[in-house]
């Protein structure tokens, strides 16, 4: 229905309640994140973090709870696939970017309210306008197709490297196997 905020989705023919706030969404970012949990862990977590009777959801209806999650986390549009996996935006290292810009958007600082529905955080996000974000992301952008860089975007690159560029998290595994190697290497 146009206009609506869903607050439950419709699993298997069963309407079940959800949380919409656009904090757990944000959670959800993080556990996606998390280059400790396995694919699994990550939609477990999604699924515990967003339905508010994940424990009463049986487990022949997790794919299509994961699913309509999805969609939900979408904004409700059913996206194709990427094939480029560069990351444009982190929503946790962006996060002193984000809300400066969407509480521009908003008129008033967002994270002061009790509760925002996350489509409605997504619909100030998306009217961001001109500003340090736009400039981060559209510099990221352009660095992941290979495009060249304007000049004045050169200089805003040199002078805020540290901003701009997405910091690879790595696992504990990865840390252990790269200070191995760093060892053998002297």
């Amino acid at each position: 229905m146009i206009g609506q905020l869903p607050k439950t989705l419709d699993i298997n023919g069963i309407s079940r309640a959800i949380r919409s706030d656009y904090r757990v969404v944000f959670v959800i970012f993080e556990a996606y994140a998390d280059s400790e949990m396995n694919d699994n862990d990550k939609c477990r977590t999604m699924l515990e973090c967003l339905y508010e009777d994940f424990e009463n959801i049986p487990q022949d209806d997790y794919p299509e709870a994961v699913s309509k999650a999805v969609w939900f986390i979408d904004g409700g549009k059913q996206y194709e696939e990427s094939k480029d996996t560069r990351k444009v935006l982190d929503w946790e290292q962006d996060e002193q970017l984000i809300f400066p810009a969407v509480n521009k958007v908003a008129g008033h600082e967002i994270r002061a309210v009790e509760y925002m529905h996350w489509w409605t955080f997504l619909g100030l996000f998306n009217e961001i306008g001109e500003g340090l974000l736009s400039t981060v992301l559209n510099i990221r952008q352009k660095k992941n197709k290979g495009k060249k860089l304007e000049k004045y975007e050169q200089e805003f690159y040199r002078e805020n490297k540290q901003l701009i560029d997405i910091k690879i998290k790595y696992s504990a595994e990865e840390l252990e196997e790269m200070e191995r190697i760093n060892q053998l290497l002297g």
